[in-house]
């Protein structure tokens, strides 16, 4: 009988735990930021429903109101998370898109797609799919949100996620690609200590993807070998990565494989020592946290 009962198939404390009935256990209460409509507040934003079929949504933020307005980059975000927790509303990736917002001074978008395990492999990656074709309906100026259509430059889009966000943002950079937007071009596409794949099979991905082989000749997890990397959108890639992240082999594997690849952009790395995953996020006021903003904020205004 001990067989039947539910076990743990993937212990990742202090952040989730997964079971061999497909159920997921998320171990903190989701913590949720506000958002702020004041107008004079060096950073405003606002949750819109972009679908209330299936609640996909997106956080904007944008920076103070400017008179006459004028347009800006616009940042295209996809949270981390493994697939399976996180959003723009809680407070860690709100608050780094926020300061990006301030520093930079862009607006931004962040998208909250469904999470797995509840919504299966790949929705992640369909929602955030959906949630671009949303975005860049406003490239015309007539879409359905106004700080869209008033502030964003869609000559000037940058696309770009932490981890998971970062996987998920690189296959959303290769259907822009092959679609082709009429008046959208995404400039840059940066990938914070993302999530990739190599030899061995990444077995919580595997889970949570069973069709996936779960190693790097899947092109989700190894992009260089899409049949369509050719035509991924962007003129330059930036790669951030920390010596002590257990993800940095494989980011750097991607790496070195883009550039050897039929895809013909600039490609750059920036590596943090004696850190791991996702550090900055966690305090964005540290010497190294602020070292990846600023090459962040290089990376989007220089280009």
């Amino acid at each position: 009988m001990a067989s039947d009962l539910k076990q743990i198939v993937f212990d990742m404390s202090p952040f989730f735990r997964l079971f061999t009935d497909g159920t997921i256990d998320r171990i903190h209460p989701r913590q949720f930021q506000p958002t702020c409509d004041d107008p004079q507040a060096a950073v405003r934003s606002k949750d819109v429903v972009i679908d209330s079929k299936t609640g996909l949504s997106v956080r904007i933020f944008a920076p103070r109101h400017q008179d006459p307005p004028k347009k800006l980059p616009l940042v295209v975000h996809v949270h981390g998370g493994a697939y399976c927790i996180g959003s723009p509303t809680a407070p860690p990736f709100h608050n780094f898109v926020s300061t990006l917002v301030e520093k930079a001074n862009v607006i931004a978008v962040s998208i909250d797609y469904r999470l797995a395990p509840e919504n299966p492999m790949p929705i992640p990656y369909d929602d955030s799919w959906t949630a671009f074709q949303w975005i860049a309906v406003h490239a015309n100026g007539e879409g359905p949100d106004p700080w869209l259509n008033e502030y964003a430059d869609f000559r000037r889009v940058f696309l770009g996620g932490e981890s998971a966000g970062g996987n998920i943002s690189n296959d959303v950079a290769i259907r822009a690609g092959v679609e082709k937007f009429y008046g959208v071009e995404i400039v840059g596409l940066f990938l914070l200590h993302p999530h990739f794949g190599g030899k061995e099979e990444d077995k919580l991905y595997k889970f949570l993807y069973p069709t996936s082989s779960g190693k790097d000749y899947d092109p989700r997890l190894n992009p260089a070998v899409h049949p369509r990397i050719r035509e991924m959108a962007g003129r330059r890639v930036i790669f951030f990565v920390a010596e002590k992240d257990s993800l940095t082999d494989r980011a750097r594997g991607y790496y070195e494989g883009l550039k050897k690849s039929d895809w013909s952009g600039e490609v750059d790395i920036m590596e943090t020592e004696g850190e791991g995953h996702c550090f900055y996020l966690y305090n964005l006021k540290s010497e190294k946290a602020v070292a990846i903003l600023d090459r962040l904020v290089a990376f989007i205004n220089g280009a």
